[in-house]
């Protein structure tokens, strides 16, 4: 029982000590202006906060949440072909991947997709 107890409060002292030295030889010892700062996609966040920025960023990133939701969408479609009804699922498959194709060629077509204008 003693025995047990000064292996476990040995284990534990040495795990503690390893601990300490593993972060002081870690710790960081250049600060730099860009490191402490938090990452604002490509902005400097110690600028004037007001400044106006191309809302292509914004445009892209609700294309791509719009997509990536009805991709969620269509990948469980793939679960239930074995409990439903191969018509009313090809049919409801179709229309959806159809509605999404619209949708596409219609950010196509505004030039929503392309980056260079």
């Amino acid at each position: 029982m003693f025995l047990t107890l000064i292996m476990s409060m040995m284990i534990f002292l040495i795990t503690m000590i390893m601990m300490l030295i593993s972060t002081l030889i870690s710790k960081k010892t250049f600060m730099d202006r860009e490191k402490c700062s938090p990452f604002e996609c490509g902005f400097d966040p110690m600028n004037y906060s007001r400044l106006p920025f191309s809302l292509r960023f914004f445009l892209i990133a609700i294309i791509f949440l719009i997509f990536d939701v009805e991709i969620a969408l269509i990948l469980p479609m793939i679960l239930i072909i074995k409990s439903s009804n191969l018509m009313n699922w090809m049919l409801t498959s179709l229309i959806f991947i159809f509605i999404l194709l619209i949708g596409l060629y219609h950010e196509w077509n505004q030039g929503a997709l392309e980056w260079n204008n």
